[in-house]
Parts: C-alpha cells; structure tokens; sequence
C-alpha cells in the first residue's frame, strides 16, 4: 500500500461524527469494503470519522410492528439475533453468509448499504421485504425505502453529509429465505435471490444482475396474479 495523507478521527457520538462528515470527511463503519478500495487507490479520502465507538449506533430491539437494527450492528449479530431469525428470516440468513467470519465479525449492515455493491447480499434481502433505512445529517432526518436508496453502481440517495443511523425491517416475514451461487464461500456472489411470503404475496429480490438489487417483478405477477405485494 503506498501511503497518502489521510486525517483520522474516532467520533465518540453521533452528533460529532455528523459534524465530521459534514466537514467533509469520509465516514469509516467496518472497514471491509472501504479500504480495500483505498488501497487500490480506488478511493482517497483526505480525512476519515470512525463510528466504531458509538454505542447509540449498534444494536437490535423490537420496534413493535418492526426490528430496528443500528447502523454499526454487525453482521454476525444480525445472523445469530432471535427477533429478526424468528420474524424476518432473509435477513438473518443473508448476514450469516457475508464473505469469511472474519469479514461478518467487523462488517456492518449500514456499511454495506451505504457501499452498495451490486453483488452484496444484504441490499437484496432488504429490498424483498420493503426494508427503510433512517438517516441522519447534522441539519436533520429523514427515512428512505431500500428501494430508493441503490441508485447506481457504487452510488446511493444519500447526500454527502448524511449517515444511515438505522434499518427497519418488517416483523411479517417469517415465511422467507435467502440463497446465493458462489465459487467460494468467502467470495461475492454471483447471483443471488431473496423471497419472502408477505399478506399472502411473494416479493423477490436480485442480487448480481445490475448495478444495484432488483425486484423480480415479472416473476412476482406471475405468482401473485396480479395481487400487489405491497398492497
């Protein structure tokens, strides 16, 4: 790695760490997509806010008709959590196949939102059953569908100065799965697919075959007759 100068900060709350993006610094979750790309020289950020060390951040507790899940929650812990097993499984099953254990014990489900590579898991098992994310700024909030948040390759609706606090997911998705073709198990996917049986509609959801998760819409018509999922 050819070294470049790169200022560091360690944000011990949320309200700091807004304040260090807003400045312009490049916020640091787990680390698993973010340095590679800065070793490859794909990314040089001049200076980078850690949110390893805010509690405020990590967790996963029962919201009542949903399970709120912190930012910086990892991925090991969202596969072993009892909530999101017993009522969203997809999403329980999609972190406990992340990349190595390695990877699942310093990556985070807001990291790998905020990243958005078109062959991650979680993204597709989040869109099947209609996942929104909350997002901070130091001037505000706002919630936004899974669906809204891929926009391209690599690109999402967050504004620069904004940081996912937390993801929602339904707790009516008992009935859901997620399954993967890979070469080894601590690669990317090839392709991969999310479905879930929600109100009595089957939602599915691509991983690998764009530039962000799809829903397999066509397929979801045809099983469905017609029936929106959403509805």
């Amino acid at each position: 790695m050819i070294s470049t100068q790169t200022s560091y900060t360690r944000a011990g709350s949320l309200d700091e760490a807004l304040a260090a993006v807003a400045a312009g610094a490049k916020p640091l979750a787990g680390g698993q997509s973010l340095l590679p790309m800065m070793r490859l020289r794909l990314a040089v950020p001049e200076a980078l806010v850690d949110l390893q060390a805010i509690p405020e951040l990590v967790g996963i507790c029962d919201g009542g008709d949903h399970i709120a899940i912190g930012a910086m929650t990892l991925h090991r812990d969202v596969a072993a959590n009892a909530l999101l097993q017993a009522h969203c499984t997809v999403v329980a099953e999609a972190a406990s196949g992340i990349g190595s254990p390695t990877i699942r014990n310093r990556g985070t489900i807001g990291g790998t939102l905020a990243h958005n590579d078109p062959h991650a898991d979680m993204p597709a098992a989040l869109l099947a059953v209609d996942a929104t994310v909350d997002v901070r700024s130091a001037s505000g909030s706002r919630t936004i569908r899974i669906a809204d948040l891929g926009v391209d390759y690599l690109q999402t609706s967050l504004a620069e100065d904004e940081l996912i606090v937390a993801v929602n997911v339904p707790k009516d998705a008992a009935a859901s799965a997620y399954v993967k073709f890979h070469r080894r198990a601590i690669d990317w996917s090839i392709v991969g697919a999310a479905a879930a049986v929600r109100g009595g509609a089957v939602t599915v959801a691509l991983t690998g075959l764009g530039t962000r998760p799809v829903r397999a819409t066509a397929f979801e018509d045809a099983v469905n007759g017609g029936q929106d999922p959403e509805a």
